[in-house]
């Protein structure tokens, strides 16, 4: 009498099932973003990630890692001196008087308070602390893109790089750039500081999204200077704004609150950064879709 041998699962045919389903998904959603305006398409994107908690995390992390970053930075280039405070430079970038200009000075010390954090263990605790804003930024911009994020360790040295691109990034421009331009070659000048956060922004989707951005023989990076200029526009030139604009409102506000009240509009400018760098990613997305090769932008993995 013979075996019944009971039917296996056809499992590549269950997975070429499963590919052809998600190939028709991402392709439906890529038509129904691309018959969206820019502008909507970017806010259904923003929503459809959870912008705001994606955002508020970052916040957080921007806080606690840039900020500290930025004043150890501070006073290594015054050369730690008890004669400079960061807050007299904020004092002056934003032309604060009054009551808010001796709350900044108060908050923060001079330049040789400073030396003493700057050790390989104090900097190197800052820059520790960097690789889980990166990681927040890699999930952010793998949700804005429809992709899956990478694997805990890939995600990490990739995030490395990005944060230390970052860094570079902000030295640059400072260095670049002019505070009040004046001249047509200050105006050159602030113009030239952009470069580096078009790069910057340009090459994100490629260290932290999982794709080669290749397809079919065709390359789709030219297609990310679009990223690049999103980035520009939203975190480079919004920040500028918030920073002349936003603070010296929040800090005259808030100015009966004493030294809290300086670090609750450090905060608030934190929390509407991170939204807009969120913003840039999905902003990013929405561009390089409606540019790149449709197989580019569903994935070969689901082709």
């Amino acid at each position: 009498m013979l075996a019944v041998v009971p039917d296996l699962p056809h499992e590549p045919q269950a997975t070429g099932h499963h590919l052809k389903d998600s190939f028709a998904h991402r392709l439906e959603q890529l038509e129904d973003s691309r018959s969206l305006g820019v502008p909507v398409a970017t806010t259904r994107r923003f929503f459809e990630i959870e912008g705001l908690d994606l955002g508020g995390l970052l916040a957080l992390e921007l806080f606690t890692t840039v900020i500290p970053l930025m004043l150890l930075g501070f006073g290594w280039a015054s050369h730690f001196s008890s004669q400079l405070s960061f807050g007299d430079i904020l004092i002056k970038q934003l032309e604060l008087t009054g009551s808010a200009a001796r709350q900044v000075r108060d908050l923060f010390g001079s330049g040789a308070s400073l030396k003493n954090t700057w050790t390989v263990f104090g900097l190197a605790s800052f820059l520790f602390w960097g690789i889980p804003m990166s990681s927040q930024v890699a999930k952010t911009f793998a949700r804005a893109f429809r992709r899956e994020r990478y694997p805990f360790w890939g995600e990490v040295w990739r995030g490395t790089v990005w944060f230390f691109m970052f860094l570079g990034t902000q030295a640059l421009t400072v260095k670049i750039s002019v505070g009040h331009p004046g001249t047509v070659l200050d105006v050159l000048a602030n113009l030239l500081g952009l470069l580096p956060a078009f790069v910057l922004w340009s090459v994100t989707p490629a260290i932290l999204v999982r794709h080669d951005f290749r397809s079919s023989g065709r390359t789709s990076w030219k297609f990310l200077m679009w990223c690049g200029l999103a980035g520009v526009v939203l975190d480079t030139i919004g920040i500028r704004l918030l920073i002349r604009f936003l603070i010296p409102a929040l800090l005259h506000g808030w100015v009966d609150f004493g030294p809290i009240g300086v670090a609750m509009t450090l905060m608030t400018f934190c929390t509407v950064a991170a939204a807009l760098w969120v913003i840039t990613a999905c902003l990013s997305a929405v561009l390089w879709e409606r540019r790149a090769p449709i197989d580019a932008v569903i994935g070969k993995e689901s082709a």
